[in-house]
């Protein structure tokens, strides 16, 4: 058998609050590496706080690549982050450093280092469509057509992802074919991915302590400013004309869209939205933080670790799959 000689790269995956910043950070310290944020969230700019994107010192000490590439308003797919993401890397490689593939968006792992399907590209008559659909029928009615012509979609996109719902919808219609089989046309579309790669997920073993962390996390964020930060983007004359904001893909992230439904006080199960709004978010949180081990745990090649529990074994793995 052929002997893989591709240069090596480390992809450090797991749920938001596991402590992947840290780790790449050491990682990349250690091993000569530069970091390539793997998190739909960081390719924004002016999401910083609730997005808990890396320190100015932080990125000063460690380059970083993949962050603030695009603003607020502007749409960034996965297909765009596989791109961008496979020039960092090649530039990495290129400089002989190791690239450390980081962070917890799993569709823009699988694009980066699968492929994705040449389904049809995002049309915006179909999206208005759609949505104007949804306003009269409710997304729980869309939900119930995708379910009645892609049954495997509608049971992995939950009833309260419009998003998703709208993008299976939108392709079924412009292709006559379910996401789903598009996406099982995924296998041997991509190119072979430059680098051989170890494969890592960090969650505690206890998800109480995983809870535990989100929350203190979030009353950090809070403690810094993160309300005045989604005040700035209010005032961004973009986001404060936008039609529908709330639909925009970057004020989608967790926090945010909290955040931003605080500041507009709208109600939720008749209370002001003021008196629940740290609640509601910490919980937004830990669902974001649920579906992501759901993602992570329907790869076979992951090789899983406790981040304070398994940090000896974590270490002996790393330094086994570099050789040092």
């Amino acid at each position: 058998m052929t002997a893989d000689t591709r240069p090596l790269a480390i992809a450090l995956m797991g749920p938001t609050a596991s402590g992947k910043t840290a780790l790449a950070l050491e990682w990349a310290q250690r091993f000569g590496g530069e970091i390539v944020s793997v998190d739909s969230a960081l390719v924004y700019r002016g999401l910083d706080i609730g997005a808990a994107k890396p320190s100015e010192e932080e990125r000063a000490s460690v380059p970083h690549h993949l962050i603030d590439v695009r603003e607020p308003w502007q749409p960034y797919s996965a297909a765009d982050f596989a791109n961008d993401a496979r020039v960092a890397v090649d530039d990495i490689v290129a400089r002989g450093r190791l690239p450390v593939l980081a962070g917890g968006t799993g569709l823009y792992f699988r694009a980066l280092l699968q492929g994705l399907s040449p389904m049809p590209e995002a049309d915006p008559a179909m999206r208005a469509q759609l949505a104007a659909e949804a306003d009269d029928r409710g997304w729980p009615a869309m939900h119930a057509e995708l379910a009645a012509v892609d049954p495997a979609a509608a049971a992995r996109i939950h009833v309260n992802d419009p998003q998703r719902i709208q993008r299976a919808l939108e392709v079924y219609r412009l292709s006559g074919r379910s996401i789903s089989d598009w996406q099982r046309g995924t296998v041997g579309v991509a190119q072979r991915f430059p680098c051989r790669v170890l494969k890592v997920a960090v969650a505690p073993h206890d998800r109480a302590v995983l809870h535990a962390r989100i929350e203190r996390r979030f009353d950090a964020m809070l403690a810094a400013g993160f309300l005045d930060e989604v005040h700035a983007l209010r005032a961004l004359p973009q986001l404060r004309t936008h039609p529908a904001p709330l639909d925009l893909p970057a004020l989608r992230t967790v926090g945010y869209r909290q955040a931003w439904e605080h500041l507009d006080g709208m109600p939720l199960n008749g209370m002001p939205s003021a008196g629940g709004f740290r609640d509601r978010a910490i919980f937004a949180t830990r669902q974001l933080a649920k579906r992501q081990l759901t993602w992570l745990r329907s790869d076979p090649g992951l090789q899983w670790f406790d981040p304070e529990a398994d940090l000896m074994r974590l270490q002996t793995a790393l330094q086994g799959f570099l050789g040092r």
